[in-house]
């Protein structure tokens, strides 16, 4: 018997104003939490999250999603939240995401609305309000590279000269991470984490926002986990974002060719710990389907390293492990 999910229903029937409402699976994602929709009798629906507190920080959700709408993001409002049990009854923003809607002719469009919600959400930064993304978890993050996609998908181990050659690379990375303004930061804000509705997008999956590097965000949306873009594209919409973000006044390098330096080498900070995270997801968690995504991301992080001459020692690295 799923106890929680017995557990939301009698406490669901407190905020809805009764048992008569129906429930069913929304979506799960890479964590312990899940989602579920939930249909009244006036035809009114909701979304239910359930996040184990043992595993899970709600009211980390909460406060984003506060901070979110208050920039004018179309984030879920929290209609009734329970953190004690994990529970929270939300916006329902619908069923079709970036990721099922994106095709070649609707791509533009779709990416606008998306890099435009972005600089909102940038130009509502405030200082204290969110952790900041630090050198210790820049560094936790690229740690996960070695252990899980190396250690346990790859069956290796750095040698002396991999080493030292990976500590270089991280020193690197983390360096022109940190020398980068900081804005608030979503943390994956990428097609399956936006909805197509309207206002668009709507954006969920947004607990782990920190105040970080300005060009996260959008190297995560340009370098997408589940699709790939021809590199004419990604450069469009990063030039796009950044002529936005400069109308914006937000603080970010006045020559495009330095802003693309740091927005390429934070997503190569991002794709090696989404390797990492992937092999976990996979040899922790038992969830096999993300690693089959892996390539796509090696793929990016290889053509970054081979881009730019200080990287290149990354693709060297890289050959020998799958060799």
């Amino acid at each position: 018997m799923d106890q929680r999910l017995a557990a939301l229903r009698r406490w669901l029937a407190g905020p809805l104003g009764g048992p008569e409402f129906s429930i069913a699976a929304a979506s799960a994602d890479a964590s312990f939490r899940r989602y579920f929709r939930v249909a009244r009798a006036d035809a009114r629906s909701f979304i239910a999250m359930d996040a184990p507190p043992e595993h899970e920080d709600s009211a980390a959700f909460v406060r984003v999603a506060q901070l979110l709408r208050a920039a004018g993001v179309n984030a879920p409002a929290v209609h009734a939240q329970d953190l004690e049990q994990g529970f929270l009854l939300l916006t329902d923003l619908g069923t079709v995401t970036y990721l099922d809607a994106l095709d070649d002719d609707n791509a533009d469009a779709l990416m606008r609305d998306a890099i435009a919600a972005l600089i909102k959400w940038q130009q509502a930064t405030r200082a204290g309000m969110l952790p900041p993304y630090d050198e210790a978890l820049l560094r936790r993050e690229l740690a996960l590279f070695p252990e899980w996609y190396v250690g346990r998908h790859l069956g290796r181990a750095f040698g002396a000269a991999q080493r030292a050659s990976w500590d270089s690379l991280c020193a690197a990375l983390v360096a022109s991470a940190l020398a980068q303004p900081q804005v608030y930061v979503h943390r994956d804000y990428m097609p399956r984490n936006l909805m197509l509705c309207d206002p668009n997008p709507g954006v969920l999956d947004f607990q782990d926002a920190v105040i970080g590097p300005v060009t996260y965000d959008i190297a995560s949306l340009t370098r997408d986990a589940f699709r790939s873009w021809d590199e004419a594209r990604v450069l469009d919409w990063s030039a796009r974002y950044w002529e936005g973000a400069k109308r914006a006044r937000l603080p970010v390098a006045a020559d495009f060719a330095e802003f693309r330096r740091a927005q390429e080498w934070m997503g190569l900070q991002r794709h090696l710990k989404v390797l990492g995270i992937f092999a976990r997801l996979t040899y922790r968690d038992g969830k096999q389907k993300y690693v089959a995504d892996a390539p796509r991301f090696l793929g990016y992080a290889r053509a970054a390293a081979e881009r730019h001459g200080a990287l290149r020692p990354l693709a060297r690295l890289l050959d020998e492990l799958h060799a």
